[in-house]
């Protein structure tokens, strides 16, 4: 069954083949006999009742030069196609959120992946709070009062941006250390949104476990340690990837929250855990297929596009 795909994403002349998921989508998609077009969040667009994006089709290639042929752009209606792919990175801003709600437009007509309803409404470092059991202790807060008392209570603490990414402005605080009002401030005067503090969890130097799940199964996991004096494992900041098996703390893990991932349309997800709790939800635009595959050796994205073309054929028929 070959299928229309359209893929939201960043400029993909500046991907890295060797590591990019977007890329592996694409790869398996047109092994599988589908078309595959591309287009920047910025070439979205409504125009007088009609969800339009400018952009070209590709045909792609495992080489580190010339990975990707692309055709001459053009603008056409994404209700045409069979399946959107939501798959630009962070950050989650008014763009990120703009562009959810333009998909929205397209659904139920078209499949749109992930479901950008609750793309939007469960921001990574936000759906988890639906879980308290599984996380660690965690304020989210703009009120310096509140942070220094949660300070003085879990000791070590880290201290992010709620709507982060990559791994960026990531501060670890020592019980002891007298800095949380400059780190404070320093985001005060950058950013209206609130702080996430959570206990720091001494696990992380072991590694921060990244758990990819499909249709809110999980399919697989990698390990990403965190360089020498760093406490951030992501990795593009450093951090390196390692083998890593599913544990019964992980899996109970993906059991809790399976059925909210899979009820709310969010066939591909990655999450974290460091030790035995969940630290994030990533919904955006996962990351790590690519290592669990070379790892396992399993092909991930054949079960993705699996999910998704059974999907497709269930929606013709009724």
């Amino acid at each position: 069954m070959a299928l229309k795909i359209a893929f939201q994403m960043d400029p993909i002349d500046q991907i890295d083949v060797s590591a990019d998921t977007t890329f592996r989508l694409i790869e398996e998609s047109q092994k599988r006999g589908h078309l595959n077009f591309v287009y920047s969040p910025e070439q979205l667009k409504y125009d007088n009742g009609k969800v339009k994006a400018f952009g070209s089709f590709v045909k792609v290639q495992r080489d580190l030069i010339e990975f990707a042929q692309i055709e001459e752009p053009q603008e056409l209606l994404l209700s045409a196609f069979d399946i959107v792919w939501l798959r630009q990175d962070p950050p989650f801003d008014m763009l990120y959120i703009t562009t959810t709600h333009i998909l929205d437009l397209l659904t139920p007509e078209v499949l749109v992946v992930n479901d950008p309803f609750w793309v939007r409404n469960f921001p990574e470092k936000i759906l988890v709070l639906k879980f308290p059991n599984l996380i660690p202790p965690t304020l989210v807060s703009r009120d310096l009062r509140a942070m220094e008392r949660f300070h003085k209570s879990m000791g070590d603490i880290i201290v992010k941006p709620l709507y982060g990414n990559g791994g960026e402005g990531i501060f670890k605080l020592g019980a002891d250390d007298p800095n949380l009002p400059v780190v404070f401030e320093l985001f005060m005067k950058t950013s209206r949104e609130p702080l996430i503090c959570q206990q720091y969890l001494p696990e992380v130097m072991n590694g921060d476990k990244r758990v990819i799940l499909i249709d809110g199964e999980p399919i697989g996991a990698i390990n990403r340690v965190p360089k020498h004096g760093d406490i951030r494992s992501n990795m593009h900041v450093g951090g390196t990837a390692e083998k890593s098996n599913l544990s019964g703390a992980d899996l109970e893990i993906c059991k809790a929250i399976g059925s909210t991932l899979k009820k709310s349309g969010q066939v591909l997800v990655g999450i974290d855990i460091i030790g035995k709790k969940l630290t994030e939800i990533n919904l955006t635009s996962p990351t790590g297929i690519q290592e669990i595959e070379k790892f396992d050796n399993i092909n991930i994205a054949s079960q993705v596009w699996q999910v998704l073309e059974a999907k497709v054929k269930f929606e013709k028929k009724n």
